[in-house]
């Protein structure tokens, strides 16, 4: 076997792990913010979010493994999970290091959400925009492919649609303010409708007898 396969595998994990990771990161802020309206899409934007969430683990395992494999520089357990314990590019993979933890804990704490408290699951959700961030600082900094020019195009693109979904996201009216605005509408209709048959009933009132 070719002694670089193990490093094309690694670039090439790394590179799709890091694009689901956006995506997933994109698709669930189209999710909370609710940019697509059509009917039934809920669910299957939901789905796609917790498949996508689940291949960017499967293929940073892949990147993981294929480090530890490959044999241009030593990565055992201790240089893969403990930051700076690496003597190539030190920061640059503590800034990855420290991104498959923040992965892990997003990915279990979505397959127990139901089974914990509300506001835990989403504190620890929430800090997919950090994984987000870690993850793009560590392949812009370690990456072998960070030079290539379709690379850098793709990497700005996602973090465009990130920060487009984010901004829409907190500019975007919340959902109980949807909820009380639409009560509000419906309450303004009824208003309007009972002031309607209370003059209908009082023009009724003061028509003479036959």
């Amino acid at each position: 076997m070719d002694p670089q396969v193990w490093w094309w595998v690694c670039r090439a994990s790394g590179l799709v792990a890091w694009a689901l990771v956006t995506a997933s990161v994109v698709w669930g802020v189209t999710l909370s913010s609710r940019m697509v309206t059509v009917r039934g899409a809920q669910p299957w934007l939901l789905d796609l979010h917790r498949h996508l969430g689940t291949l960017s683990v499967v293929f940073t395992g892949f990147h993981l493994v294929s480090l530890w494999a490959d044999s241009f520089t030593h990565f055992g357990p201790a240089e893969l999970f403990v930051p700076f314990a690496s003597p190539w590019r030190a920061r640059a993979v503590a800034w990855g290091i420290v991104a498959v933890y923040l992965l892990v804990s997003v990915q279990l704490t979505s397959r127990f959400m139901n089974r914990m408290p509300r506001k835990v699951w989403h504190g620890v959700h929430f800090s997919s925009y950090v994984l987000f961030v870690m993850a793009t600082v560590h392949g812009a900094l370690a990456g072998t492919d960070r030079t290539n020019l379709a690379v850098q195009w793709i990497a700005l693109t996602g973090v465009v649609l990130v920060i487009f979904g984010t901004v829409f996201r907190v500019l975007a009216p919340s959902r109980a303010a949807r909820r009380a605005a639409a009560s509000a509408t419906a309450g303004s209709s009824d208003d309007v409708e009972a002031a309607r048959a209370a003059r209908l009933a009082a023009l009724a009132a003061r028509r003479p007898s036959p």
